[in-house]
């Protein structure tokens, strides 16, 4: 099973940007905390990271090519905004999970809206970096079970 985790603007900023919102780990520390949460289950993770939403629609699209079975996708703002991530994630036929770090209905306003949340299985929304293991569980759960919640 291959999971890929892909990570949008302002993450490679963990652990030193907003650490009361965000925390004080690393991209790098959650890579390693969900690569070792994996080992033993035959699952390979795959964690990508850019600033440019552009990017982040190719690693969505070219998922299914490179035998992707599911994507966790912190899209960070461009939750909020990106139409063009939303369809990338309509277009294929891999689920997709929502994670982000901080309770976004705690938080400003304009945050409430995901305009990826209708096309992803499910959403995990501020639980800091555990985030991310539930993630890691609920991709593992569905490719499984092969169910779409």
């Amino acid at each position: 099973m291959k999971i890929r985790f892909i990570n949008g603007p302002n993450l490679n900023l963990l652990g030193n940007r907003e650490v009361g919102i965000y925390g004080e780990k690393s991209l790098k520390d959650i890579q390693d905390l969900v690569t070792n949460a994996a080992a033993g289950k035959n699952v390979s993770i795959e964690f990508l990271q850019s600033n440019h939403e552009g990017q982040l629609i190719d690693w969505i699209q070219t998922a299914p090519a490179e035998s992707v079975d599911a994507i966790v996708l912190n899209a960070a703002a461009y939750t909020h905004t990106s139409i063009a991530i939303r369809d990338a994630i309509a277009a294929i036929k891999i689920p997709v999970i929502e994670i982000h770090i901080s309770n976004v209905y705690k938080r400003e306003e304009f945050r409430h809206k995901s305009l990826i949340a209708p096309v992803c299985v499910g959403v995990i929304s501020g639980f800091g970096y555990f985030s991310y293991l539930l993630g890691l569980e609920a991709a593992i759960n569905i490719v499984k079970t092969k169910t779409n919640c």
